[in-house]
């Protein structure tokens, strides 16, 4: 009997739980948002493909020790291979997605949205602590979070699933905006020299061909880039040896538009090679800064 995958999605309102469930529904799961408790057994135990279920603290009798208990029910002895994914966010970034929205939290409706957002939190800590994949959407466009999903949950189909054994999330950040709350490792880029101050550069980024030659040209370069990608080499195999499932490098620079860019880019053509890799790893890029500039540009028009 061939495994099939079974993902809960959980997590705090306004985080992007809804948005998950959407992407693994786009990639062919069954999905099945808040459904009674009572039924998360049946549920998986009747699926015979892929399936993704939300559930979360507007669930009436929620308890978050019973539904991990009913997941490793499912399992046992059945050809399931259960995930749990949970979505979480900054609480001033949910605060203005409740605003924007107009929406009530489900756990304060008449109060205040903060009280709400401590209640679920602490509701579904235990969710958080179990979790496979804690994903935090504060600085995280939907358009990279649809390619996490893709990239760690897209390669199935109805003979089971196969996958690279770790999901390397590459980032680049500026430190003034804050690290990446996901990170394993965070390296810093700002002792190089800054294209912002290069009247030619400003405007451009890590993308461009002539920013990247600028920042490669510093002298200190070549050396930073070469311990850096010996000590990854080191530790991807390793984490794979040690069945670790995703890991998230990020590379910060002062506006998170120039240095860092161009070095995760580079280091994506580095280790995203399939003779490099050999299957066991796959790489998603994310340019946080860039991806905010562009979704207020958006906004803006």
């Amino acid at each position: 009997m061939t495994a099939h995958r079974v993902i809960i999605v959980s997590g705090l309102s306004g985080a992007g739980k809804a948005s998950i469930l959407r992407a693994l529904e786009d990639l062919g799961y069954e999905a099945v948002d808040n459904p009674p408790l009572a039924l998360l057994e049946d549920l998986i135990s009747r699926s015979d493909r892929p399936l993704a279920i939300g559930v979360d603290a507007r669930s009436r009798g929620f308890e978050a020790g019973e539904i991990l208990a009913s997941l490793a029910r499912a399992a046992a002895g059945r050809a399931v291979v259960p995930e749990l994914i949970y979505a979480s966010a900054d609480e001033t970034v949910l605060l203005r997605r409740f605003t924007e929205t107009r929406r009530r939290h489900p756990l304060a409706p008449f109060g205040r949205v903060t009280d709400g957002i401590a209640a679920e939190a602490a509701m579904t800590e235990l969710l958080r602590e179990a979790a496979n994949l804690v994903i935090d959407t504060s600085g995280l466009p939907l358009s990279s979070l649809r390619r996490l999903i893709e990239v760690r949950f897209g390669q199935t189909s109805d003979r089971g699933f196969t996958q690279a054994p770790l999901t390397i999330s590459l980032v680049s950040f500026a430190f003034p905006a804050g690290l990446p709350r996901e990170a394993d490792m965070v390296f810093d880029a700002r002792f190089l020299r800054n294209p912002h101050y290069e009247l030619d550069l400003k405007s451009l980024t890590g993308l461009d061909p002539s920013v990247a030659q600028y920042v490669s040209a510093d002298p200190d370069f070549e050396a930073f880039f070469k311990g850096l990608k010996s000590l990854l080499s080191l530790v991807f195999p390793r984490f794979v040896a040690e069945g670790k499932k995703y890991a998230t490098v990020a590379v910060g620079c002062t506006g998170g538009r120039h240095r860092s860019v161009f070095i995760v880019e580079r280091l994506s053509r580095e280790f995203g090679s399939a003779e490099f890799s050999r299957g066991d790893w796959s790489l998603i890029v994310t340019h946080r800064e860039l991806a905010l500039l562009s979704i207020s540009a958006s906004v803006l028009q």
